[in-house]
């Protein structure tokens, strides 16, 4: 089945099952510090969270008996979510710098207040999807769009993804062909994943 990506107009061949896992709930996640590429360290809650994803995880390839791979994203958030779930899905993992979060630039590790007083008039017409991409210096959504492009390109086995809440909207909206902002108004749970296949994007929740 092919797959047509709306924003580009590219078509490509369909790809090997993928679960795209997002990592459990941080500090920064709590008090509405966007992370990007800097790091902070699982909550409670979020240990929690990559606990029951791992189990979810583990009883979702029990029906599923592909030989699957892992692979994710470098940064430590995800490292201490993929630790959770090999203790149930006793995969080794490869990281790829690909699958990391979306960086804003000078913007990363701030709030969206911190910004608002540091960069007046930037955030001016934003709303909670689309602020991202005004950043001065970080990535813009095409160039996120062509990361996941590639990553997806390069898929050629059943694979585990780890990775991050906005570049895992792209990536989901990507494989379906979604518009830009159909991407970036896609849920991010962090107590579920998805599954993608054959075009769809189907998900699994405890």
């Amino acid at each position: 089945m092919a797959i047509n990506n709306e924003q580009t107009g590219e078509t490509s061949v369909a790809v090997p099952t993928i679960y795209l896992l997002r990592h459990g709930e941080t500090v920064w996640n709590c008090v509405g510090r966007f992370q990007g590429q800097q790091d902070s360290p699982l909550t409670a809650r979020g240990i929690e969270q990559a606990d029951q994803v791992a189990r979810l995880l583990r009883d979702a390839l029990c029906t599923d008996d592909q030989p699957f791979r892992m692979q994710i994203s470098p940064l430590g958030r995800v490292r201490q979510t993929a630790e959770r779930i090999q203790a149930e899905v006793r995969l080794p993992c490869v990281a790829d710098n690909r699958l990391v979060e979306v960086t804003t630039g000078s913007w990363d590790g701030m709030t969206r207040f911190e910004i608002d007083n540091q960069f007046p008039g930037r955030l001016d017409g934003s709303d909670a999807f689309d602020w991202y991409f005004r950043a001065p210096d970080g990535e813009s959504f095409d160039e996120v769009c062509r990361r996941a492009m590639s990553w997806i390109a390069d898929v050629q086995h059943p694979t585990i993804a780890i990775s991050h809440g906005l570049f895992g909207r792209i990536l989901r909206g990507v494989h379906l062909g979604l518009s830009k902002r159909e991407m970036l108004e896609l849920p991010v749970p962090q107590d579920g994943f998805y599954r993608l296949h054959d075009g769809r994007c189907d998900p699994f929740t405890g």
